[in-house]
């Protein structure tokens, strides 16, 4: 946070000006009045985040983003107290007696006039009192909104997560709209009082768990010693060398830097959530908090976007004497129901994975169902185009014999019309009976006919299943390429002589399936069973059908 308001302080107010060195009480007055102005700006955007519940991108920072974060910023600040350390060398001291390693540390250098002597870097003078309140720069919002919207996202996100590490610690939940509300409401007061954004202190707070702080009582406490000291005993501490500080700072940093023993226990438990500490960590590190909370981010999101698209697949048989179904290739004892398919995916079916699932449908039924399609389409269009040319030389010939007999047809037109006079009254004398006798003959023998259009008289092979069940349990919503992809395959199945259903579908997807007019009169409700083995019951008592139509050749 520091570098971030350094950096834009620097922009708005830099050290020169035209080649000429601008008065440094000048300068410094401008950078406090750009970083109040930026804090109050800052806070208005997190409270106003807050209020409208931007809390929820909490829910796409997965505990491997957080830990991975959380681990890159301790890097960034251990790395940023190194000059400190290396500017005078104390050794650390924690557990007991070491307040009092530290109160004579700076004993010593205060003794010793270390800063003079040394040159080593004290605190300096803090001057006592508060600073009266002043109103924000209004004019500088336009050039502060921007670098004020990145920094209230990342203070937030700094302070989510060590809030989340230290609910799992505990045993808590965080709210994170009151975070953010709360954060923004300590920048925009404290910006009206010159102070610069803040967010939570890494180690500070690590200080305070490592202490025994458990409520709020610890933050008061700990506020009431800073204001105590900001008013009174801030002389006390010029002479304390900042490596001191620093020294303190990084062994409280210790515990988030064992977060990088998070590697081995990743790499055991999921290497994805490996991948997104690692990603998270790299880009935090290089590109820093701001940058690198939005790659790890969008990170995560195409990561999820890339396991949907590859989920499990598989074909479900039944465990024996039960209404269970489960994979076959995973369950010895479950077996294939004879003329039924039945197949699962893992995942909901969406744009971007609707093409995985119909490839995978048709690679596990062991049927190559394109290719029977295609197939289907050519020797039936064969066979129209043979017919199409029978008939053209029926035609032709047809042609030819009206032409060579025109001569004679006027000679015969009266014998001819004597023959249809006779014909007729030959047909008055048939009964009625005989006539829809003979019509029920005829009618019979065209339903007993074979279609021509089935794959068996094609010369195709079958199927060797009748049915076959989609098990939709997994679906959670249904896009419109969900929809048309499910359409598509009512049709290919349906042209290679399968039925298909639906089973397992929740409430919500069908009433999305209904809203996008799925269901219509080709696939209608009575497709879609409750569960699995309803779907089997029902399939088992309708073998293959037999098409009333030839193959269709729309597709969606």
């Amino acid at each position: 946070m520091s570098v971030m308001v350094g950096s834009v302080t620097e922009s708005l107010a830099p050290q020169t000006l035209n080649d000429s060195t601008i008065n440094e009480t000048t300068r410094d007055a401008e950078r406090v009045r750009v970083a109040s102005t930026l804090s109050v700006l800052v806070g208005l955007f997190q409270v106003g985040l807050g209020l409208i519940h931007f809390g929820f991108l909490v829910t796409y920072l997965s505990e491997p983003l957080v830990r991975g974060y959380t681990t890159a910023a301790a890097v960034q600040v251990f790395v940023s107290q190194l000059k400190y350390v290396f500017g005078l060398h104390l050794s650390s001291h924690s557990g007991p007696l070491s307040l009092i390693y530290l109160i004579g540390a700076t004993g010593i250098s205060y003794g010793m006039g270390l800063k003079h002597i040394f040159g080593v870097d004290v605190v300096g003078n803090i001057s006592a009192g508060l600073v009266p309140p002043v109103a924000p720069n209004t004019q500088l919002f336009s050039k502060l909104v921007g670098s004020a919207f990145t920094i209230a996202v990342v203070g937030f996100a700094i302070a989510i997560s060590l809030g989340k590490i230290f609910a799992l610690r505990h045993g808590y939940r965080v709210d994170s709209n009151q975070e953010l509300v709360a954060l923004g409401l300590s920048n925009l007061i404290g910006g009206i009082f010159q102070c610069f954004p803040v967010s939570c202190s890494m180690s500070r707070s690590l200080v305070q768990e490592s202490t025994g702080g458990n409520s709020q009582v610890a933050g008061a406490i700990s506020s009431l010693f800073i204001l105590l000291i900001i008013v009174k005993l801030g002389e006390l501490f010029r002479d304390l060398p900042k490596a001191v500080l620093a020294a303190i700072i990084i062994v409280n940093l210790k515990g988030m830097l064992r977060q990088l023993s998070d590697v081995c226990s990743f790499w055991k438990a999921n290497q994805a959530d490996l991948l997104i500490w690692l990603v998270t960590f790299a880009a935090t590190i290089l590109l820093n908090l701001d940058l690198g909370l939005m790659v790890s981010v969008v990170f995560s999101l195409l990561l999820v976007v890339v396991r949907t698209q590859m989920p499990h697949y598989s074909i479900l048989g039944q465990v024996p004497d039960t209404d269970i179904y489960r994979d076959v290739a995973e369950y010895s004892e479950a077996k294939e129901v004879p003329g039924v398919k039945v197949f699962r995916s893992s995942a909901t079916v969406y744009f971007a994975n609707a093409d995985f699932y119909s490839d995978a449908l048709k690679q596990r039924c062991g049927v190559d169902v394109d290719f029977l399609i295609s197939q289907k389409k050519k020797l039936l269009k064969k066979r129209e185009q043979l017919k199409l040319k029978q008939l053209q030389k029926e035609k032709k010939l047809q042609k030819q014999a009206a032409s060579s007999k025109g001569a004679s047809v006027s000679i015969n037109v009266n014998t001819s019309l004597e023959d249809m006079r006779s014909n007729n009254v030959e047909d008055c004398k048939v009964s009625p009976g005989d006539k829809m006798e003979d019509a029920t003959a005829n009618g019979q023998e065209d339903s007993k006919a074979p279609d021509g259009s089935t794959l068996k008289a094609l010369g195709l092979p079958q199927p060797d299943f009748h049915s076959l069940i989609l098990d939709l349990g997994a679906l959670s919503f249904v896009d419109t390429v969900c929809l048309k992809s499910l359409k598509n395959i009512f049709h290919d199945f349906r042209d290679i002589e399968v039925e298909v259903y639906m089973a397992a579908c929740h409430s919500p997807v069908v009433s999305q399936l209904e809203a996008g007019h799925f269901f219509d009169a080709s696939i209608t409700k009575k497709h879609l069973f409750a569960s699995v083995h309803d779907a089997v019951t029902f399939a088992l008592q309708h073998p293959r059908p037999v098409p009333d139509s030839p193959v269709s050749v729309t597709r969606l």
